[in-house]
């Protein structure tokens, strides 16, 4: 028990020392400083800060007129716009939730999400009007639905009662916004995907987002404006935070609709595009695009990438094209990226391939992090560092989220014990960095060996002719389940089954080597992310072997 001592008297808690924390505050102290400085680029389009800070005030305040008060949801649907930004400040800004939406979902899994967590206002971009008024007719809400009018959009007819110009129009430019009177106040609402069943609405405060926002800046070696490609979906864990981390350091956000290697390769000469993020599959498709795309791109760009982890051959292949890579780790429950490999002096005079190698590491905690430990999930001690034993990665701090929506038993469940549970399987390294082995539903168990499909894919990625590659369990009347490998050729490039398998028996352990071989294009999410279980389905009819 803590005695009481002489700091504990009449010493004030006010509004003088104990503002709640926010991300929203970013906005205001970037268009107080650097009014003239360029926030926003949009093909033609530019906006300066003052300009973004007053068009998100126009936002909260049309918001406002609509009746939109404190713990009201309101969803979006667009790609990354500059009304996707806008509504990153605008839509909490009233003290509303933001839900942005993942855009390559279904209609009825976005009518799902529309109707649980009860959004009462929808920005629609064009291009996905055809699916959002599907989803609004299968949801039956009575939905206040504004169409995002972007010039770079595809023609669509309107589905909503207003145009997002004309919306903004009608608010108050000079629009005060409410203080925020609980920091642990709910920000944002995102769904993790449903590979079965419904997906779970991750619900995080303003807390959080302010505190994983700069721990962005931490991880990356940030520094003050910053130019940044939006090449990782606005929707995914809010961008990991980046709408707000860009804006604390009165960045400019450079929106792209699409994710495409001749648009990024464009963009990041003419604009002097300094970072961006981006799932492994995306460096994926920038090493293997066309040299005249690559050609005169400037030195010294930094890319986040986080998920599974690069290969090593991809991770050498854009260092040598002068792109330095951070590899982070995260998930929704956690703001996106919370896990860095922190890089140090030393590892540079290490051999390349080896250096991919550490990379390719999740690493340890964001400075923002209390705790990130690899645990017995039946016991909770934490596993040896011996970059063997596998145990579950487990987190603990402000940068968990408060819960799922409306699902306590989920909720209790996965912070049982006084901790975050990820579902992912890792080893810890004498050195403390984490490493990721696998999903704990992807890990293969063959003859009561555990295979990790990370281990496999990393081999496979190795042959030359192999521009993607997964690998999942297949039944197997012996030995359980055996590896399967799924895999996408680069162009002009021909490797037979048999080729692939005696590759793998070279460069792996005999009973991790894949059964089965597939050839075929990986089924992806929006976010980039190879669908597993896709592929576990599609394993499941080969049968065994």
């Amino acid at each position: 028990m803590i005695q009481p001592g002489i700091y504990d008297t009449d010493l004030d808690q006010s509004s003088a020392n104990h503002e709640p924390l926010s991300p929203i505050s970013f906005l205001r102290r970037a268009a107080e400083v650097y009014p003239d400085r360029v926030a926003v680029v949009h093909g033609p389009v530019l906006y300066t800060y003052a300009e973004l800070y007053q068009r998100c005030r126009r936002l909260a305040s049309a918001l406002t007129n609509l009746g939109i008060v404190a713990g009201d949801t309101v969803a979006v649907l667009a790609p990354n716009i500059p009304a996707h930004l806008e509504a990153h400040f605008g839509v909490p800004m009233t003290g509303a939730v933001l839900n942005t939406i993942n855009t390559r979902l279904d209609a009825s899994a976005i009518a799902f999400i529309l109707d649980h967590g009860e959004a009462k206002v929808l920005l629609v971009d064009p291009e996905l009007s055809d699916i959002a008024r599907a989803a609004l007719e299968e949801s039956g809400r009575n939905i206040f639905v504004v169409d995002i009018d972007d010039a770079l959009a595809p023609d669509a007819d309107p589905i909503g009662k207003i145009f997002y110009e004309a919306f903004l129009g009608s608010g108050d430019p000079n629009y005060v916004c409410p203080t925020i009177a609980d920091e642990w106040q709910a920000i944002s609402l995102c769904y993790t995907s449903g590979t079965t069943g419904n997906p779970k609405g991750v619900v995080t405060h303003h807390r959080g987002a302010y505190l994983n926002a700069i721990g962005n800046m931490m991880a990356w070696g940030m520094t003050p404006n910053p130019v940044y490609l939006w090449t990782l979906p606005m929707f995914h864990c809010n961008g990991w935070c980046f709408p707000w981390t860009i804006t604390a350091l009165c960045g400019t956000h450079v929106c792209l609709r699409k994710v495409d290697p001749e648009a990024i390769y464009t963009l990041m000469k003419t604009e002097g595009v300094t970072h961006f993020c981006g799932a492994p599959t995306v460096l994926n498709m920038l090493v293997n695009a066309p040299g005249e795309q690559r050609a005169g791109l400037q030195s010294g760009i930094k890319a986040m990438t986080a998920g599974a982890a690069p290969p090593a051959a991809v991770i050498e292949t854009m260092e040598g094209m002068g792109i330095a890579i951070t590899h982070t780790y995260g998930l929704t429950e956690v703001y996106g990226p919370c896990v860095v490999c922190a890089w140090h002096d030393e590892w540079d005079d290490l051999p390349m391939d080896q250096q991919a190698m550490l990379k390719a590491r999740q690493g340890v905690r964001y400075s923002v992090v209390e705790g990130l430990e690899v645990m017995d999930p039946e016991t909770m001690e934490s596993v040896p560092t011996d970059g063997k034993t596998i145990g579950e990665v487990m987190f603990r701090g402000n940068v968990v989220m408060k819960g799922y929506l409306k699902n306590p038993r989920a909720t209790q469940e996965s912070l049982k014990g006084g901790w975050f549970h990820s579902g992912d399987l890792a080893v810890k390294h004498p050195d403390g960095y984490v490493e990721i082995r696998d999903r704990s539903k992807d890990i293969i168990i063959s003859g009561g060996e555990n295979i990790s499909t990370i281990e496999v894919e990393s081999t496979l990625f190795k042959h030359p002719a192999v521009l993607e590659a997964a690998v999942v369990a297949k039944p197997d009347d012996h030995w359980g389940e055996t590896p399967c490998a799924f895999v996408t050729l680069k162009a002009g490039q021909s490797v037979t089954e048999d080729e692939i398998i005696a590759f793998c028996r070279e460069n792996m352990a005999k009973f991790k080597v894949p059964r089965a071989v597939v050839f075929d294009d990986l089924p992806k999410t929006s976010t980039g992310k190879i669908q597993k279980f896709v592929l576990r389905e599609r394993a499941k009819i080969l049968g065994s072997s």
